[in-house]
């Protein structure tokens, strides 16, 4: 594989990111991806009770039930709340009615709560989760689903997403339609899964992490545009920033091999969308990877080409014939230290070290979701 079709400047022994760095790939369920797993990231092993053990990053045991213990206490009429984040695209228009939605669908909640302010998120989350329920659904888009996502992970409760947001990449990655009737019965006929997470840093996230372009695009996006033109909004709001944007340089080092590429926009993902569209035709939120590449090089035609060559074919080719890397822990450096867009919230900055969480997350997602 090749990072991309214009190499970088090597920086130590290896060739072209991609051409000759080993990749992690997925093992067998009683495995662990070399490098995958640090200290931050929690153990889990089966006691053969229906429960696991989970030691967190503090290094606190507590149970957490199996799939199937928690997917019938949910079944069975387990404790159930509701959080929608009023301030995403459709959250404001569908707030009102959804709990009695819900319960017609066979998901009655026991609580419910709306987000209004997003300084109010962490507060609003820390109640809804006292005390802890078997299944937290949760309305919004990307951006305000990772904090939950990062309060859930390695929890013993399930999230439920109802994708409310503009470009819903992480409701797109669990196969969740975006109808909200259709993801509300798919939820109510749902399974649990579990699924990665990833973090940058201290800050968990669910789908992926960017650098460049992306971040101005985050902090200038007009929210009332998002409201009208949806995915649309951010595409206007790149082509208006890239022609002042400056090219950075990257240096990334994975499994001991560092690489320097200059790009204006560079990707880290755990899910498998970006942008509302398939990166490619096997990523995967639960393949235990993460997915690195930039979209074009230190010219700005460059990234047009290339954004448009990954919206064209991305979803059909699968990742060992694109320009990616896969791995379970990359380090990337800038020069100038530069933002992070995670999820489209802007948090941390560059050096960072990026590691996956593999099977961090319990979901709520369809039958024919493939759960590995």
């Amino acid at each position: 594989m090749v990072f991309s079709s214009i190499s970088g400047e090597t920086a130590g022994r290896r060739g072209d990111i991609g051409s000759d760095l080993p990749v992690i790939r997925r093992l067998g369920d009683a495995q662990l991806l070399t490098g995958a797993v640090n200290s931050a990231a929690t153990a889990t092993w089966a006691t053969g009770d229906g429960l696991s053990s989970g030691a967190d990053e503090k290094g606190v045991i507590g149970a957490v039930r199996s799939k199937q213990a928690l997917q019938a206490a949910i079944r069975g009429g387990g404790r159930a709340v509701l959080v929608v984040n009023t301030r995403s695209r459709k959250g404001r228009r569908h707030w009102p009615g959804l709990p009695a939605r819900l319960a017609a669908a066979g998901l009655p909640v026991q609580a419910t709560f709306a987000i209004h302010d997003p300084a109010d998120l962490p507060e609003i989350l820390t109640r809804a989760l006292q005390p802890a329920p078997d299944l937290l659904l949760f309305g919004g888009g990307d951006g305000s689903l990772t904090a939950a996502a990062a309060r859930l992970a390695h929890r013993d409760t399930a999230l439920g997403v109802l994708p409310l947001g503009t470009t819903n990449n992480f409701a797109r990655s669990l196969g969740m339609p975006m109808r909200l009737g259709g993801a509300i019965a798919a939820l109510a006929a749902g399974k649990v899964a579990d699924v990665d997470l990833a973090r940058a840093g201290p800050d968990v996230f669910a789908n992926m992490a960017s650098i460049g372009l992306s971040v101005q695009v985050a902090q200038a996006v007009p929210h009332r545009l998002k409201r009208v033109l949806g995915r649309g909004a951010y595409s206007l709001t790149a082509a208006r920033h890239l022609p002042g944007h400056r090219a950075f340089k990257a240096t990334l080092r994975v499994d001991g091999a560092e690489q320097v590429v200059w790009t204006h926009q560079l990707n880290i993902a755990n899910g498998g969308h970006h942008a509302g569209r398939r990166i490619a035709r096997d990523a995967g939120v639960d393949d235990r990877l993460l997915v690195v590449y930039r979209l074009g090089d230190a010219g700005r035609l460059h990234v047009t080409a290339q954004t448009a060559r990954q919206v064209m074919v991305g979803p059909r080719r699968p990742l060992s014939h694109g320009p990616f890397v896969t791995t379970g822990e990359v380090w990337v450096d800038t020069d100038p230290p530069l933002a992070l867009d995670l999820d489209g919230e802007v948090r941390g900055r560059t050096p960072v070290r990026i590691t996956l969480l593999p099977q961090a997350l319990r979901v709520l997602v369809p039958q024919g979701f493939a759960d590995t």
